[in-house]
């Protein structure tokens, strides 16, 4: 494999490392290498160590899910220490580690970034994302969902600094309410995606309001918000042509009567129409699906 050929060539030996860095070795060979791999490369030889962190400094993405969810934070704290060209970061479910203090000076230092995902990184403050609307500014992609700790301040920062935003991800992000989600979306007219499930305060006032302002909606969850109604979903058809995904299942106060204006559009909903659900219904009871014309 290519890593066992790197490791096998040292500076004495072969001519790999002789061949230009920035414009063979980091773009062209070892961006084809898992990032745990070349962190291993590092303990071959002092110039290997100083090759992988001129990549690390180079690099555009960083997953945390290459290198396993028990990163230790020193380490993280060393791979990005020199990178300010990131555009996109992946620290989902880093929980267990990640706090501000590990954060903050990636942020600060990275103005490039257009896609950040922070799902279930329970231990951040609101002062992460305050840090990402002032440092992000070209920001696309968002993900903070069951990050309870933003809150409607840390948010309203959001939509004033980071108006190009076509995808937030706020699931489970208790704190949040009508009033806050309303500001998002009045600030951040270009989003295509929102996540506002399993948030107990959502009501129909979010949900209008995210219609109205928001005409290049492509995909909306509404996974469990309790409090939205048939009303609001009447008006996201009337406002949204370009919805193409709807989510409202545990939503028990909106009904057939508004879902099948978007379902009647092709709208994929995750709520199967009540015929349907009778039938499989049926079907699980006796075993088999009776002969009936569903044209009637």
């Amino acid at each position: 494999s290519l890593v066992v050929l790197m490791m096998s060539v040292t500076p004495t030996r072969g001519c790999l490392l002789d061949l230009p860095w920035e414009d063979i070795l980091v773009p062209h060979i070892l961006c084809h290498l898992p990032l745990q791999q070349l962190l291993s490369l590092q303990r071959v030889s002092k110039s290997f160590q100083s090759l992988i962190q001129l990549y690390l400094a180079n690099m555009r993405c960083f997953d945390s899910s290459q290198i396993g969810p028990a990163i230790p934070r020193a380490a993280f704290v060393n791979l990005l220490k020199d990178n300010e060209v990131l555009q996109q970061l992946a620290l989902q479910n880093c929980s267990d580690w990640l706090t501000d203090r590990e954060l903050l000076p990636v942020i600060g230092q990275n103005h490039h970034l257009h896609q950040i995902q922070l799902k279930g990184c329970a231990q951040l403050s609101r002062h992460a994302l305050v840090a990402i609307s002032l440092s992000c500014p070209n920001l696309r992609q968002l993900s903070l969902a069951h990050c309870e700790w933003v809150d409607s301040l840390s948010l309203r920062s959001l939509a004033d600094h980071c108006k190009a935003l076509e995808a937030v991800d706020l699931t489970a992000c208790r704190q949040l309410k009508d009033e806050a989600i309303c500001y998002l979306v009045q600030k951040c007219s270009r989003l295509k995606s929102l996540s506002l499930a399993v948030n107990a305060n959502v009501g129909d006032t979010a949900v209008e309001e995210t219609a109205k302002c928001c005409p290049e909606l492509e995909h909306l969850d509404l996974t469990g918000c309790l409090r939205v109604k048939n009303d609001s979903i009447r008006v996201l058809a009337e406002y949204c042509p370009k919805l193409r995904s709807l989510k409202v299942k545990h939503c028990h106060n909106v009904a057939e009567s508004s879902l099948s204006i978007l379902r009647s559009r092709g709208v994929e909903l995750d709520v199967e129409p009540p015929l349907q659900r009778a039938l499989v219904l049926l079907q699980d009871v006796v075993g088999f699906a009776p002969f009936i014309n569903l044209q009637i």
